[in-house]
């Protein structure tokens, strides 16, 4: 499995330490994020991230900020996104197995690096429900893009 991870700059140190994770654990992982400290713009990694996914050109996308919101916010508003911010793992398997969320975010300024491993874990490790009421909650999501 493939996975796209982008950055702003308040991530870069978790970035690595999530991308030595995954790749520990046999993942293909393709960073897009920033590698500078210097101030720069989430809304472009956002993008990037949410791109690579419809694009099939990651499995799944990760993304982190300082909260997680703002990067979401952006990967989300591309078509066939499905971003979402976790704080813990819960919440990341019920977005898998309710949601289908494509892309995973996070802050770095919310989570530490531990508790980041697990909630990357826990969604990685979790499967969408097809069919029924899920898949049905799902493809009424999607249907609003194509109302926008």
């Amino acid at each position: 499995m493939k996975i796209i991870i982008g950055n702003d700059h308040t991530a870069v140190e978790l970035k690595n330490v999530i991308m030595e994770h995954l790749k520990e654990q046999g993942y293909e992982v393709e960073n897009i994020g920033t590698d500078k400290a210097e101030s720069c713009d989430y809304p472009v990694y956002g993008e990037k991230v949410g791109r690579a996914v419809v694009n099939g050109e990651a499995d799944l996308g990760i993304a982190i900020c300082g909260t997680g919101i703002g990067i979401s916010l952006a990967a989300n508003k591309v078509k066939g996104v499905r971003a979402v911010v976790c704080s813990e793992p819960y919440s990341a398997q019920m977005s898998r197995i309710h949601n289908n969320a494509n892309v995973l975010c996070f802050g770095a300024r919310v989570v530490g690096s531990e508790l980041a491993k697990m909630i990357v874990d826990t969604w990685l490790s979790a499967e969408f429900e097809e069919g029924g009421r899920h898949q049905r909650r799902v493809d009424m999501i999607m249907e609003i893009e194509d109302r926008a």
